[in-house]
């Protein structure tokens, strides 16, 4: 189709435009976005760790925490996110330098997995420490309005976050109802029933434990390979967002 096409007119010249990597300053910046994009890309936990970051920052809002907190969470989820990116570039230069398997391999790719584990245990434990003292101050505005919404509100929200799944899986094509597909069903209704409960009982430890073992529901889905990782944070994304929906929009007046 290419071939057919009249040459440019010499009156009115196609510009030329400058790359952006022919610049030092903004090139800096366009190889540095180009590996967080090549990182989301291709290892799931960053992916796991964006949407996870997002919903905190969401949290914090909702919340209304004081300045010094959302300040503890961003740094928090700067390091978690730096440190999985120098966990992806140590990955990837370990496979260019080795071509077999060897020891001394796998203990660098292990050590840096480690450190972003430490680093996200002392995330989540810096999150429950300032989303619990956070709950304590703006507590009683929340579960006041929470207290509104009708009790039958509870299967309104199972009753959509299942049809979210199941739109999710037809949409895509792929899975059953009750297995396998982009969207894990059991995650999004896991995680909706962790939000159920965070949002009805005023404990943190409550919410902590009711989404621990959601997690455990999302982690024995990918053990027994029925869903990988990016399928059950889309369904954990998916059951606590619809379930915060139908929360906020069964409450008189709209928003928390």
């Amino acid at each position: 189709m290419t071939e057919n096409l009249p040459p440019p007119s010499r009156e009115h010249p196609q510009p030329e435009y400058a790359r952006i990597t022919e610049s030092k300053f903004w090139g800096s910046f366009h190889y540095a976005f180009s590996g967080i994009v090549y990182a989301t890309r291709t290892q799931p936990n960053m992916r796991v760790h964006l949407i996870i970051a997002a919903l905190v920052l969401i949290a914090t809002m909702l919340l209304r925490l004081d300045r010094l907190y959302v300040i503890a969470i961003i740094i928090m989820i700067v390091i978690v996110l730096s440190l999985e990116l120098f966990n992806t570039a140590i990955e990837a230069v370990v496979d260019l330098l080795t071509v077999a398997h060897h020891p001394l391999a796998k203990t660098a790719k292990d050590a840096a997995a480690g450190a972003v584990f430490i680093a996200s245990v002392g995330a989540v434990l810096v999150g429950y420490l300032v989303f619990y003292q956070g709950i304590q101050r703006g507590g009683p505005r929340v579960y006041s309005a929470v207290a509104a919404v009708p009790a039958n509100v509870v299967l309104v929200m199972f009753a959509v976050v299942l049809i979210g799944a199941i739109l999710a899986k037809a949409f895509t094509g792929r899975g059953t109802p009750f297995q396998g597909g982009a969207v894990s069903g059991h995650t999004a209704l896991a995680f909706a029933a962790a939000t159920g409960l965070a949002l009805y009982f005023r404990y943190p430890l409550v919410a902590v434990l009711a989404y621990f073992v959601a997690f455990l529901v999302a982690q024995s889905r990918v053990e027994a390979r029925i869903h990988n990782v990016f399928e059950v944070s889309w369904g954990a994304v998916l059951g606590s967002l619809l379930a915060l929906a139908v929360f906020l929009l069964a409450r008189p007046g709209g928003v928390l």
